[in-house]
């Protein structure tokens, strides 16, 4: 499979205009980047800089620097991308420990490293931000040499000490040497990309990790509700690494792989078994408000503690009816429209844990609005 170039708009195909699609998005963009104090979580800094503030714990991580990057390229905002890039390779870059030429994940605000390990949800963004820059501004010099920055990464990524990629299953690292994934860390859309820019050695590596991350998601996504949990094992089963509760459950990580599934749909054509992933999902939730969702094993066992994301969860799923828009069964289809009327009805999260929520809906309004384009 190839990726391809794809701006279907799914908000105009049911109905909205593109004057009033655009204005939402500029607004959204406005809110995070530029708004008041209480709306926005990005700020600029005094070196020609910018950060991406996880409201919920006040520092910078790389996921979501990554993702402000891939806001600000979508938007086409140069200077956003490098305050972003910059901030990154000044402050987060590791050049000592066996993660060096990776990223710490956490920094505090004012640069301070809040660890010295990395988080390949940022890594594999980065890399797919920097092939974009270049293709659509062109390179630059020294860390603004986009392709060259890119290259270097993706080779630290796979061929240095400590990979992000397991070698014989391709699958991506939870974190750097570890035993276990988590499944919202696949994303087969552009690993296809990465195959195409690579040119090398690497290439049939990308083009089969973007394969087997497809399959992954037909094992390790629960066949009745479409869960995933937010980490597993690599058969697929969850992991329930860490406490108090673990990580077994379909829970914030997790939401991102019904993102997933809309953008690889958008970006590289529909597979059936992920369709199906989406659907189940959708169904699920579609006689649930968003005030009403929990916490749930992966079999859709309620546990009793409130969804962290509601608002995240909900773009999701939206972003999701990409890959079910059209389906054949009129109940599935019927679903699609169904959430993303309902996402375009509702608002940016505010609060202390609007960051990762208006994150995803700020990518779920690109990919609805046929804006989250290939380069």
């Amino acid at each position: 499979m190839k990726a391809v170039k794809n701006d279907f708009n799914l908000f105009k195909h049911y109905g909205y205009s593109q004057t009033d699609i655009d204005a939402k998005i500029e607004a959204a963009w406005k809110t995070i980047f530029e708004g008041s104090k209480e709306e926005r979580f990005y700020d600029n800094s005094t070196d020609n800089t910018g950060y991406m503030i996880d409201t919920g714990n006040i520092d910078a991580r790389t996921e979501g620097m990554s993702y402000g990057m891939m806001m600000a390229l979508q938007m086409n905002n140069q200077d956003v991308f490098n305050r972003l890039w910059k901030w990154s390779k000044t402050y987060m870059f590791m050049t000592e420990g066996r993660q060096a030429g990776y990223f710490a994940w956490s920094c505090a605000l004012d640069g301070k490293k809040n660890a010295w390990g990395a988080a390949p949800d940022g890594e594999e963004y980065y890399i797919m931000d920097l092939i974009f820059a270049s293709r659509l501004w062109g390179d630059g010099e020294g860390i603004f040499n986009y392709s060259q920055e890119a290259k270097t990464l993706m080779k630290r990524c796979l061929h240095g000490n400590l990979p992000m990629w397991e070698k014989k299953n391709t699958y991506i690292r939870f974190v750097p040497g570890c035993s276990f994934t988590d499944p919202s860390y696949h994303l087969p859309h552009f690993y296809e990309l990465y195959a195409d820019f690579t040119n090398d050695e690497d290439t049939e590596f990308w083009k089969k990790a973007a394969e087997e991350s497809r399959k992954f998601f037909t094992i390790c996504c629960h066949p009745k509700t479409g869960f995933a949990p937010e980490y597993s094992y690599d058969d697929g089963k969850p992991n329930p690494y860490g406490p108090p509760d673990g990580h077994g459950y379909f829970f914030s990580d997790a939401y991102r792989v019904a993102a997933t599934l809309g953008t690889d749909a958008l970006w590289c054509g529909k597979t059936p078994s992920l369709s199906k992933i989406a659907a189940a999902q959708q169904a699920f939730f579609v006689n649930l408000k968003p005030e009403e969702y929990m916490t749930y094993e992966i079999d859709g066992t309620v546990v009793d503690q409130k969804a962290l994301h509601p608002v995240g969860l909900l773009a999701t799923l939206a972003q999701a009816s990409l890959a079910v828009w059209d389906d054949s069964d009129p109940s599935t289809a019927a679903n699609a429209e169904t959430f993303v009327r309902r996402f375009w009805e509702t608002p940016l999260r505010t609060g202390e844990r609007r960051y990762y929520d208006n994150c995803l809906y700020f990518f779920a309004l690109l990919a609805l609005g046929g804006r989250f384009k290939v380069y």
